[in-house]
């Protein structure tokens, strides 16, 4: 590989300056991106639509279109180059050479319809991800392009199937990685590693677990192959959708900008609670009773609960219908209620179908009596007076949430549903010690509201979607994971998370066992040990913790070596000052700064930065030139990531958290959030796992 060439001083002619020639073809692209814009702008529907329905659907459509043509100045048009030994297009006629093909974010191509930029998604494009000295893939050359305010600045060349030149590290590739983070997350398209890619290209009709330790980019790889999904598949899951579940609105917050960046616009974004949100969350369960409501346990409590009202009949069902009478016999009734129970239908839709089932048989004795009868009977018998009685008698309509709101209050329903299931201190413990007056004001918690959510699906099955993407699903409950699952019970998923990061009450013990849960055992795991973002230092620093937060895990690695990333600080006099100090310091340096600190004293360290003239962010709110520091509470830090950060008090975040191993996993996630350089400040001494 070469050192990156890079601007001259004094302009060369455009045949003899590369670097001009492809800032030539850059600004051509451009060129071409802007008529195609404009096209999508010109086009009129008033002609083709036929209805005012399909008028609407082609205008959202072109709307969609213009907005995914839009040219962003933060995302160069193109960020490679590949030139193949051979001809790759089948225009291409055999023997004439091999063909050239700039790689970007989006297809763009030029007024005869030939491309300028091939979508990084395309097979063609491929190669610039996967191809290597020992596997060229038929690749001569691949060039990395470094851009710098938008304009490009460098190119770096590989000969791959040149066995005179040697490989060393990418300059480029190394000064994209480590580019200072202001703003929210980024794309990782011009990064994407190998084994990244995999990933990110996996068959849609698999789910795919992605165990990835701090820094080895799983979020990063979740968004793009929604991306890559999108690319491949996208009047499949244009019909059935596709979701990012996130762990909070913070973090969705710092990657809502990935997908609009790489042309996608149309992929919804929400936490599990917003999932869920069927009623108003406001209160909090203690640990232990979270935990039992989060266990898979209460799936089969709920649905006993839900086919509790379920009756044998024990009268007859007499029809009128004119002057005759038609008579059901309560045994008859009786093998049409055991046999829908039996089949473990919905609940809900058991109930549509038991009227028909009792209609039906009153057919049959109208056949027999000598009458004709059709549909348009069977269905007037099925909406009677008495056929809605029976039904309701037998088969009463279920609502979740007042369903749930007894499960919790009535002590003699609960203990009937949960015999055999729940022992009678783990019954106490999931009721609710103060119960509202009504369902309204009822003290519900997030874990009762996915109960709520598993309820709704046993009476009526819940949509599923095409394609979920489940980030830091570490710490989600069995429940939880169910009502994720639900969601994609036809479609696939992709799941992210770090065993080691898990932070809850009910956390992940083991990807097969969560992923039983989600409903999707078969689900290809593949870990990621390489980290691109922490440095060696920080990064070795953490996993010293790792013996005693996830001990089957193997520790991180990094490709990143930066001198001096790790710093301590010994306060005990004035911690808060000296936090103050470090954030100053941290901020002389460009990029983003983090503030990191157990939640109890977040208000303490607002009033010591307010005090000291430090203007800071919530986490969520992107930074920006002016004001680079964010002050961010340890339970929020998971996910996010500042080039700069200051962890404050490492002990105080153990000590907030109610086990010391949830505590310690807190700390592993607040120390792992540096890119470029982490400073320890504390007056306690530091946890003995860190020795």
């Amino acid at each position: 590989m070469h050192s990156p060439v890079t601007s001259t001083a004094a302009p060369l002619p455009a045949a003899a300056d590369p670097l001009r020639r492809e800032r030539d073809h850059l600004a051509s692209s451009r060129a071409a991106l802007r008529a195609m814009r404009e096209d999508a702008q010109a086009l009129n529907i008033s002609d083709v639509a036929g209805t005012w329905v399909t008028a609407e659907i082609l205008r959202k459509q072109i709307e969609q279109r213009i907005a995914s043509l839009a040219d962003l100045a933060h995302a160069p048009l193109f960020f490679g180059r590949l030139d193949y030994l051979h001809a790759v297009s089948t225009e291409v006629s055999e023997g004439s050479g091999g063909e050239r093909f700039y790689i970007g974010r989006r297809h763009v191509h030029d007024a005869d319809g030939d491309p300028m930029v091939i979508d990084w998604r395309a097979p063609v494009s491929q190669p610039f991800y996967r191809a290597s000295r020992k596997d060229p893939l038929d690749v001569e050359r691949r060039r990395r392009f470094g851009y710098t305010g938008g304009e490009l600045t460098a190119y770096e060349d590989e000969h791959l199937s040149d066995p005179e030149e040697t490989g060393t590290a990418s300059a480029l590739l190394a000064a994209e990685i480590e580019k200072p983070r202001v703003g929210p997350m980024r794309d990782i398209v011009a990064t994407i590693q190998p084994e990244q890619d995999e990933i990110v290209r996996a068959e849609i009709g698999g789910t795919v677990c992605v165990q990835g330790a701090p820094g080895t980019g799983k979020t990063a790889v979740g968004l793009h192959r929604v991306a890559y999904l999108l690319y491949a598949h996208r009047e499949r899951l244009a019909k059935s959708g596709t979701l990012v579940v996130g762990p909070n609105s913070s973090f969705l917050s710092y990657i809502e900008q990935v997908l609009p960046a790489l042309g996608e616009l149309e992929v919804a974004q929400a936490t599990v609670q917003e999932l869920v949100g069927h009623v108003e969350v406001r209160g909090t369960d203690a640990p232990g009773a979270a935990r039992i409501k989060g266990d898979a346990r209460m799936a089969e409590v709920l649905r006993r609960a839900v086919r509790a009202g379920i009756t044998v009949p024990d009268e007859p069902c007499v029809v009128v219908r004119g002057s005759r009478r038609w008579r059901v016999p309560a045994y008859e009734l009786a093998e049409i209620v055991k046999e829908l129970a039996a089949r473990e239908i919905r609940y809900g839709a058991a109930m549509e179908a038991l009227p028909q089932r009792i209609a039906h048989a009153v057919l049959l004795k109208m056949e027999q009596s000598g009458e004709a009868p059709d549909d348009r009977v069977q269905d007037a018998v099925a909406r009677s007076p008495q056929v809605k009685a029976t039904v309701k008698a037998c088969w009463p309509a279920v609502d979740p949430v007042k369903l749930v709101h007894r499960l919790l209050t009535d002590a003699e329903f609960l203990a009937r549903c949960a015999e055999g299931v729940l022992n009678s201190d783990e019954q106490q413990a999931v009721r609710w010690p103060k119960p509202g007056r009504s369902v309204k004001s009822a003290p519900w918690t997030a874990a009762d509201a996915v109960l709520v959510d598993e309820a709704a699906d046993l009476v009526q099955r819940t949509p599923s979607l095409g394609h979920v993407v489940l980030d830091e699903a570490q710490d989600l409950s069995p429940m939880q994971y169910r009502a994720v699952g639900r969601r994609c019970s036809t479609g696939s998923a992709t799941v992210l998370g770090d065993l080691a990061q898990g932070t809850t009450p009910w956390a992940t013990g083991s990807w097969p066992e969560a992923l039983l849960h989600l409903g999707k055992p078969d689900a290809h795991i593949e870990e990621l040990t390489t980290g691109f973002r922490v440095p060696e230092e920080v990064i070795g620093y953490a996993s010293r913790l790792l013996p005693a937060i996830a001990p089957g895990l193997n520790p991180a690695t990094s490709i990143r070596g930066a001198a001096d990333s790790l710093a301590f600080v010994h306060a005990p006099g004035a911690p808060e000052q000296a936090v103050v100090a470090a954030c100053r310091a941290a901020l002389e340096r460009e990029g983003s700064t983090g503030l990191i600190a157990a939640d109890a004293r977040i208000p303490l360290l607002r009033q010591a930065l307010d005090e000291a003239g430090l203007a800071h962010l919530e986490p969520g709110t992107e930074t920006t030139a002016q004001i680079r520091l964010t002050l961010v509470p340890a339970s929020l830090a998971k996910g996010l990531e500042y080039d700069y950060v200051v962890l404050d008090e490492p002990a105080a975040v153990v000590a907030g958290e109610p086990d010391e191993r949830t505590g310690l996993r807190r700390l592993y996630v607040a120390l792992t959030r540096a890119v470029s350089g982490l400073t320890v400040v504390h007056a306690e001494p530091l946890p003995a796992q860190l020795d």
